[in-house]
């Protein structure tokens, strides 16, 4: 006789819990039809349970960064571990509370064993609000706090409800793509517009409006790769006016001494003003 992939003792658990379990839903839907309270289906369901069928172990599959015993202490949280009284719906649901994850989900393997499979959020950027650091996914999703010491290689963004601009941000780098991976971070300011920090310390203020400021970074990028303004020692690029380009130097900045000797100055094409 071929052994069997499981023991007969196991077999005769799950066949008695079935034939248990399909008598205990047809009890309770008769019960639940004439008003009887569902008790008698809780005490079978709990007889099921005590038979062998009931939750003593949690598979969990999907995690990368984040905590792992979240998610044990979520699945295991049961007024009963029997398993036909795991809500797993509601399981999900409380899962889905939890910023780290995007989704969920939650199923049984009989006898003894929920599986629950995890989808992660990936982290995008840091977002600094009232001097609190938190990470958050490109849908501006809060992820969790972290400390100084613990910030990641991720674009910082700073203000109120910056987080919930990443998306438009991503979106607008990809207008001037040379320059994304010189981006430090940004702040959101007055609910209305960006000014970008690059990792050389400059600071662009761009216009509001998507398609203005999309332009104006257009025509930034242009004139960097034409006359390398960052990089230079310029504190401010001011854009917000699409008539001006006005640059903000150190004071005493004056001409800057170029590669080949020759003298340097600001760039032709900007308004130059001491700061």
């Amino acid at each position: 006789m071929d052994h069997l992939p499981v023991s007969v003792a196991t077999l005769r658990r799950i066949a008695t819990g079935a034939i248990v379990g399909t008598v205990a839903i047809g009890g309770v839907a008769v019960a639940s039809a004439f008003g009887v309270p569902q008790a008698a289906g809780v005490g079978v369901a709990e007889a099921i349970g005590r038979a062998g069928f009931e939750v003593e172990r949690v598979e969990v599959t999907g995690i990368d960064r984040m905590e792992r015993l979240t998610v044990y202490a979520i699945a295991l949280d049961q007024h009963s571990m029997a398993m036909p009284l795991v809500d797993l719906d509601k399981v999900r649901d409380r899962l889905l509370d939890y910023g780290w994850i995007a989704d969920a989900r939650v199923s049984r393997r009989l006898p003894d064993t929920l599986l629950v499979d995890i989808v992660e959020r990936t982290p995008s950027a840091v977002w600094q609000n009232n001097q609190t650091l938190w990470l958050v996914d490109a849908e501006g999703v809060v992820l969790e706090q972290i400390a100084l010491d613990e910030m990641p290689d991720l674009p910082l963004v700073i203000g109120p409800d910056a987080n919930r601009q990443i998306a438009g941000l991503n979106e607008l780098m990809k207008a001037a793509p040379a320059l994304d991976p010189m981006l430090a971070g940004a702040t959101w300011v007055g609910n209305r517009r960006w000014d970008l920090r690059f990792q050389s310390g400059e600071v662009l203020a761009l216009p509001q409006g998507e398609k203005e400021a999309a332009a104006a970074l257009v025509r930034f990028a242009r004139m960097d790769g034409m006359d390398r303004l960052l990089g230079r020692g310029f504190v401010r690029f001011d854009m917000r006016d699409p008539a001006k380009f006005v640059v903000r130097v150190p004071r005493g900045m004056g001409r800057k001494p170029a590669a080949n000797g020759e003298g340097a100055d600001a760039p032709t094409a900007a308004e130059r003003a001491e700061g």
